[in-house]
């Protein structure tokens, strides 16, 4: 919120404000905070007809309380196996996460992604991944979702009714050729707009250039992902000695 959070005294004025008939942007003009602040706040806490400041100030303070609490609890790291270090762990899974969203997936998903990569087993149950990341069971459902509309993600039965979400060893390669498929269909449609907008014009001639680049690279994709697929089945134990001389 720019400025900070609003002090009981600015809540004071806002319902005074409020009471006075006065608009939002005047209210915030005189508060010197952007009307949708003002906007926010009272709608949050009962309303142009309900607005009380003591009332809104105890709110605001114990849903503050709850988001330190909730993030306390998630930001300790779990155990972890193998003598790793914890903390670097969490450090890493952060950095990963962050990756993933500078990447553009949406956070909750890039989350669940992290989750799911940095698990030796590859893959979690919706309540694993639940307690790990401290959300509800909603989130963690329209996440997978998403991931495996992207190919991203798969599921599998588990023990009882219950499944387990799974990055394999493919999902990336199955990433490239859906990313492939989907630049196919920009080419279908491009080309399809060169004969609509005549062929001899600007606009025809740049959805044509659109066209020729992306049935490039979507052929160099598809051949270096088949060419270099062995690699995401390659085990830590296959891994060329480290000391041996290059070829």
């Amino acid at each position: 919120m720019p400025g900070g959070r609003l002090t009981q005294q600015e809540r004071q004025q806002i319902a005074l404000g409020v009471a006075d008939g006065l608009a939002y942007a005047e209210i915030a003009r005189r508060l010197d905070r952007p009307t949708s602040t003002i906007t926010r706040e009272v709608l949050r806490n009962g309303g142009p007809t309900a607005y009380r400041a003591d009332t809104a100030h105890r709110a605001t303070e114990r849903r503050a309380h709850r988001r330190t609490q909730t993030a306390s609890r998630g930001t300790q790291p779990p155990p972890q196996a193998h003598g790793r270090d914890a903390g670097a762990v969490l450090a890493y899974e952060e950095k990963l996460t962050a990756v993933f969203i500078e990447a553009g997936t949406p956070k909750m998903m890039a989350r669940v992604l992290t989750c799911l990569y940095t698990n030796d087993t590859a893959s979690l149950t919706a309540s694993e991944l639940v307690q790990r990341l401290q959300v509800s069971p909603a989130s963690v459902s329209k996440a997978v979702a998403f991931l495996e509309g992207q190919g991203l993600v798969r599921r599998e039965r588990a023990e009882g009714r219950r499944e387990r979400y799974v990055v394999d060893d493919d999902v990336w390669y199955q990433a490239m050729i859906a990313s492939a498929r989907a630049n196919a269909r920009i080419i279908e449609v491009a080309q399809l707009g060169v004969g609509v907008l005549g062929p001899e014009t600007p606009a025809a001639g740049r959805l044509e250039n659109i066209a020729r680049f992306l049935d490039f690279v979507s052929e160099g994709i598809v051949r270096a992902a088949e060419q270099a697929r062995e690699v995401l089945h390659t085990k830590p134990d296959a891994t060329p000695d480290a000391t041996a001389p290059p070829a």
